[in-house]
């Protein structure tokens, strides 16, 4: 319901900022206002949401967006510049923090097994509010002038918190303590003026990856979203609007297509980079194919497919940042909102300055050619990752995390608890595999080790169980004799049988 206002609202609120300004440096100076609190909010986001609930911060952005909507519906016909301006940070910074704080919920809300499917749902409700709100905005402002329009939107941001109070989703994994301090991150570091974890570079190199192509493929996106409107006008001089209508709901079509195949793929959560690269070249190809002139059946079936890949990689990706440990979550999509604003800031202006000079498809072909550029990168990056066993100081590999855990702890200043969380719940979250807890609802993916506390498991890892989906894939057995003492028959040393786990 909030998107379907907000969407609304970006037509609504660029005409108004017209009016109010008069001219159109006033027009950029207002967008650029709110994109930049967007990116700053981004920063903040992950601080915020480890701070405080959730449901909180999504009731109280909402809240925050409906006050700003109201002010300006109440003056409508006598907006002070200054007031506009707040406004804008306000809807800028409070889209941010909602958008933030829902995505890092959806795998409490669902279960890691179900995000795929929850981020499909969202997908589609946003494409379908995208083009609602577009195909909307023209009609409401006509009959009801700009304040109806903004008390639209301050009603469905009304509505977005109070269905949020009434449902009261569990969007947290762990509450906030009572003094209020934020709760720990995997970027923080260790006490003792030890060395920063090293799990948050074991997360660098295939999250952060993916955030800077996210970040890259919105600079992209600027440039069709700048030369569309030139497109529609080359197309069809009479009415553009209908030329964009058209193109915008065949895009909304493919990424409900896009939802449908993916909730009926059984490892569609745990798809990675690799999906992500590919969907990201698809849809650049795509959407360049659509300003060079196709007939209208041709570019309708253009627009669908760039809509699926668009659906495609929103889904994987947010998936994707959805398998990382909950106290990271919401730092990793803070850090998504500031890539992908700044990255559509800066391509609307560099999109709109080419255009000025350049035709449209040499400017969408060039900023979408970047794109595919680093989307190749990160197929070569995720390629080359299944080297990693290998290293210069073992030539020939090794394949045991736990005496990974064991070195990272004894030499590297990492505390047993670290160490260990590096080779298992980070490394799963770098490989896309939902969070396991030894709780009903979780994935039956357990290892059993010997040993009495953490640090003598990690020292001592030689016997081992492994189970995986709930049945016992390995079992590891070390036997330590002393041939020439007596006293070795009567310790009772511990053996493994086939058919006992002791």
């Amino acid at each position: 319901m909030s998107a379907y206002g907000t969407y609304l609202n970006l037509i609504a609120l660029s005409l108004f900022s017209y009016e109010v300004t008069g001219t159109a440096l006033g027009v950029g100076v207002v967008m650029a206002v709110r994109l930049l609190s967007g990116v700053t909010a981004g920063l903040a986001a992950g601080a915020l949401t480890a701070r405080f609930t959730r449901r909180t911060v999504m009731v109280v952005t909402d809240l925050a967006q409906t006050l700003a909507m109201v002010v300006l519906a109440l003056q409508a016909s006598d907006t002070p510049l200054w007031v506009l301006l707040g406004a804008v940070v306000v809807l800028g910074a409070g889209n941010t923090f909602f958008n933030v704080a829902l995505r890092s919920a959806v795998p409490v809300m669902v279960g890691q097994d179900g995000r795929a499917r929850a981020n499909g749902v969202l997908v589609t409700a946003r494409s379908v509010a995208t083009v609602l709100g577009f195909a909307s905005a023209a009609p409401v402002i006509a009959l009801g002038g700009f304040g109806v329009a903004f008390a639209v939107n301050a009603a469905s941001f009304a509505v977005s918190a109070a269905a949020v109070l009434v449902l009261r989703p569990r969007t947290d994994d762990e509450p906030c303590d009572e003094s209020g301090e934020e709760r720990a991150d995997a970027g923080s570091s260790p006490a003792g003026g030890k060395r920063p974890r090293l799990r948050v570079a074991g997360l660098a190199g295939a999250l952060l990856g993916m955030i800077a192509l996210r970040g890259l493929d919105a600079l992209a996106s600027a440039s069709h979203n700048v030369a569309l409107p030139l497109a529609a006008h080359a197309a069809e001089p009479s009415d553009p609007a209908v030329f964009m209508t058209r193109f915008w709901s065949a895009w909304a079509v493919g990424t409900l297509l896009a939802h449908q195949v993916l909730k009926r793929r059984s490892h569609g959560a745990s798809w990675g980079e690799r999906a992500f690269a590919v969907g990201t070249c698809a849809m650049s190809f795509c959407f360049v194919a659509a300003f060079t002139g196709l007939p209208a059946p041709a570019l309708m079936a253009a627009a669908v497919a760039a809509g699926f890949a668009d659906g495609w990689t929103e889904i994987v990706y947010t998936s994707r940042l959805q398998a990382a440990p909950d106290r990271q979550r919401g730092r990793l999509f803070g850090l998504s909102a500031t890539a992908e604003q700044s990255g559509f800031a800066l391509g609307t202006m560099a999109a709109a300055a080419a255009l000025e000079v350049l035709p449209a498809l040499t400017v969408v072909g060039a900023f979408h050619g970047a794109a595919v550029c680093g989307a190749l990168a990160l197929l070569l990056f995720a390629g080359g990752r299944r080297w990693a066993l290998r290293d210069v100081s073992n030539p020939v590999g090794r394949g045991d995390p736990l005496e990974a855990a064991f070195l990272l702890a004894s030499r590297y200043g990492l505390s047993p608890e670290e160490a260990y969380d590096t080779v298992s719940g980070s490394a799963r979250a770098v490989l896309g595999l939902p969070e396991v807890r030894v709780e009903a609802g979780f994935p039956a993916e357990l290892l059993a080790v010997r040993g009495d506390r953490l640090a003598g498991a990690l020292s001592l890892a030689y016997s081992r169980v492994v189970v995986h989906q709930g049945r016992v894939m390995a079992r590891t057995s070390a036997v330590r004799e002393f041939c020439s003492s007596a006293a070795s028959v009567e310790l009772g040393l511990p053996r493994q049988g086939r058919g006992q786990l002791s």
